[in-house]
Formats: C-alpha cells, sequence, structure tokens
C-alpha cells in the first residue's frame, strides 16, 4: 500500500499539471472550449529529448500514448507527462520507506 503522503502529493502534482495546461491550452470560439496542445513526432522528440526514430518506436510497440490520423501521429503534451510521471523510477530512499510504513502498518494489524 502506498504512502498516503506521496499518493497526496502525486494528486496535487497531476491538478497542478492540469491547471497548466487550461492556462496553456488554445481556446478555440467564444465557447470557451479547450482544445488541449497537439505536438508530432518532431516536436514531441525534442520535447523529451530523444530522436524521432525512438518515437517511432515507442508508437509502434504502443508504449507512448498517441492518437493516429491517415499516417500523421499525434501527441497530447498532458498525455505525455502523465505518461512521464507514471514512469517514474522511485530512489532506493522511497523503496526503503514505503517498504517500512507497509511492515509497520502489517505488524500493528497483527498484534
Amino acid at each position: 500500500m502506498e504512502n498516503p503522503f506521496e499518493m497526496i502529493n502525486e494528486r496535487l502534482d497531476r491538478i497542478e499539471k492540469l491547471l497548466q495546461n487550461i492556462y496553456t491550452a488554445r481556446e478555440t470560439t467564444n465557447k470557451g472550449v479547450v482544445i488541449p496542445e497537439l505536438m508530432n513526432v518532431k516536436e514531441v522528440a525534442a520535447y523529451l529529448s530523444i530522436t524521432p526514430s525512438a518515437i517511432y518506436k515507442l508508437t509502434s510497440t504502443r508504449e507512448i500514448p498517441h492518437s493516429k490520423r491517415g499516417k500523421r501521429l499525434y501527441f497530447q503534451k498532458d498525455e505525455i507527462n502523465n505518461w512521464i510521471i507514471l514512469h517514474k523510477q522511485y530512489t532506493n530512499d522511497d523503496i526503503e520507506r514505503v517498504s517500512s510504513d507497509y511492515l509497520i502498518k502489517n505488524s500493528l494489524k497483527f498484534e
């Protein structure tokens, strides 16, 4: 089970990113419809600091969220940000803290 403070922190990060996306998104009409910021292969490659061929490999293996219209690939910036967050590599300290919390919580159940 995750540490409740980590869960709160992750949720706050998601809320912050959503708010940033709202402010940076383009509005289409006076109705206030918000369109997510879209990127093409070159833009997402530059955004992630990897090569376009690496992006094509990630799309062909369906590892990165994307949309396809005809021969063109599109990426939503907020989906890419969420994808990066979901693939976070925890430090040894994070793992040790979570495992300690888990052991403490479960040892209290059996007493």
